[in-house]
């Protein structure tokens, strides 16, 4: 082998590429690894002008400048290198050419920046847990804690670097803990009880492993301050308290009354409103007792003061008394060491409605019984009573009268509450009051649902009408909600195949006259309902018809036989 052979295989052996050029720019020489980075054959380079090979290249400068450019980056394409050029000089120092050497660095720079990611984004998760403000500690696959936050210091009263490095149980005053239970057992864990730090605080403790490609990497941990959450929870009570006194929301406007036994209902109850006497409501399941108890609330001289809502079948018999006249200081187990005042006394001055009253349990209905008649109560566990100020308004679905002969509720206690009885009647005896109750109910759900549906067709009012509401008011709020899901964004009126099934009922008892109110009713609807649809259509009766889903014909028809035509002083406008 000569030694330009030699020369040349050495320089085919090594990893960088080299390109020399002579004194006028020309490739005289390019090897084998340079070939392949630039992605051109030797011979389409020799004897090119360098420029015309690599056409963002300096190599030509230097030899034009004679200054070395050492560890430049360079891209070629979509490939990065990092060269350095060198001229190359004869025994007198002149510059006879100059030379390239280069790597292909893209891998290595696709490297670099995943591992400046991979740095931003561990900057970006500490950020992250330091700014909860849950406390949080990490630990590795043997139970070694490599993390922890801000909060979880303020809790356990240990820093960063007193826990680092250091066995998971370093901060458990009392208890196991639960990182080595997961290091163990490789399952998280909620709601541990221990006591961590030096001054033994109770906490809460929730330890999830952490999972890399199926290998165990360790776990993290949440910890929850025991008396932060027994704070909130009763800043939460405190809140839901203020929420019962402020939650007489309706008064006797937002009640529909079009039918006769609605009315008679409404005037009942703005006379007794005005005084101070017990209220009892009767009716079914969803007729509106709590609607009613509002109104009347409103309406009476107590209207600026509280209204407290007590569903004495929601409540739990064990806890129903100590929340209705509350408790002395120390009264049991578990009670608070200030006490804490019943909603009979947080009333005081307004309105208690005690609704669902005929499920109140037997053994504390002589205590209400005793309220009623002397205007005081002991708390539980309580020596000295407390006189108080409130009105009664209690609601019922059950048969009270059928109760006390059963001896299920008391006689006294019947008739303290019966002093003033409104009954509300079921929906299928007031279908007059249909049409009102879909109107305001589909305005009601149009803000709720973020919906603009107008009303409902002729065809499904008629089928509702038809229909008898075991569950009232509430199941037709129901029924409604149900069609305007169903509808296309576009459409503005309920029709009757947006209804789901319903009982048709064809009753023979019906008073002739209620039934001509009732005809009286759909036809004012129906009329209604036309002419604001024509109206707002600018009287095109195609495009109304078509609105309504009717034919042309059948809408003409309509028009006529509900006496409907067009204001002659209405200009068509073009």
């Amino acid at each position: 082998m000569t030694r330009a052979e030699l020369f040349e295989t050495v320089l085919n052996s090594i990893v960088e590429g080299i390109i020399i050029v002579d004194r006028d720019g020309k490739v005289v020489y390019i090897n084998r690894q340079a070939s392949i980075i630039l992605g051109i054959p030797p011979s389409s380079a020799i004897n090119k002008h360098v420029v015309d090979v690599i056409p963002n290249t300096r190599l030509h400068i230097v030899v034009q400048t004679g200054k070395a450019e050492i560890d430049h980056i360079q891209n070629i394409g979509e490939v990065k290198i990092i060269t350095s050029r060198i001229p190359i000089r004869d025994q007198q120092g002149n510059v006879i050419g100059a030379v390239a050497i280069f790597r292909d660095i893209t891998s290595v720079q696709k490297m670099v920046e995943e591992v400046t990611n991979l740095r931003e984004m561990e900057a970006l998760l500490k950020a992250i847990i330091e700014s909860t403000n849950d406390a949080i500690s990490v630990a590795d696959a043997e139970g070694k804690i490599v993390m922890v936050n801000k909060a979880y210091t303020k809790i356990t009263g240990f820093s960063a670097q007193e826990v680092i490095g250091k066995p998971a149980t370093i901060d458990i005053a009392e208890g196991e803990s639960m990182h080595m239970k997961v290091a163990q057992t490789k399952q998280p864990i909620y709601g541990a009880r221990l006591l961590v730090g030096p001054t033994r605080k109770e906490v809460v403790v929730d330890v999830t492993p952490l999972f890399v490609k199926g290998e165990f990497k360790g776990s993290v941990g949440v910890i929850h301050d025991v008396s932060e959450i027994v704070r909130l929870s009763r800043e939460l009570e405190e809140m839901r308290r203020i929420m019962r006194r402020l939650s007489a929301r309706y008064t006797f406007e937002d009640i529909v009354a079009e039918s006769a036994k609605m009315k008679a209902v409404i005037e009942q109850a703005m006379k007794v409103a005005h005084t101070p006497a017990t209220v009892l409501l009767r009716g079914e399941s969803g007729t509106g007792k709590e609607l009613l108890a509002h109104a009347i609330h409103n309406a009476s001289d107590r209207k600026d003061q509280p209204f407290v809502s007590v569903n004495c079948a929601a409540i739990p018999e064990t806890v129903l008394e100590s929340e209705l006249f509350g408790y002395a200081p120390g009264a049991f187990t578990g009670a608070r060491r200030e006490g804490k005042k019943g909603l009979l006394e947080e009333a005081h001055k307004g309105t208690v409605f005690l609704d669902e009253v005929g499920k109140m349990p037997l053994s504390l209905q002589p205590k209400l019984l005793r309220f009623l008649e002397t205007k005081e109560i002991s708390p539980v566990g309580g020596t000295k009573p407390i006189k108080i100020d409130v009105r009664i308004i209690a609601a019922t679905n059950m048969n009270l009268e059928k109760m006390v002969e059963d001896g299920s509720f008391l006689p006294d206690l019947y008739f303290r509450l019966n002093v003033f009885p409104i009954h509300i009647p079921p929906l299928r005896e007031r279908k007059e009051d249909i049409p009102a109750l879909v109107q305001y109910i589909i305005k009601k759900l149009n803000q709720e649902y973020g919906r603009i549906v107008e009303g409902i067709s002729p065809e499904a009012l008629h089928k509702l009408i038809s229909y008898d509401w075991p569950g009232n008011v509430r199941e037709l709020e129901n029924i409604i909600g149900r069609a305007m899901i169903t509808m296309e964004p576009s459409e503005r009126f309920i029709r009757a195949h947006h209804l789901p099934p319903l009982k048709v009922s064809y009753q023979t008892h019906e008073i002739a006259g209620e039934v001509k109110d009732l005809k009286r009713t759909l036809r004012q609807y129906e009329k209604s309902l036309i002419t604001k649809s024509l109206e707002q259509n600018d009287w095109d009766v195609q495009k109304t018809a078509k609105e309504l889903g009717l034919s042309v014909r059948t809408l003409y028809y309509r028009m006529k036989l509900l006496q409907i035509s067009r204001p002659t002083n209405r200009k068509r406008q073009f």
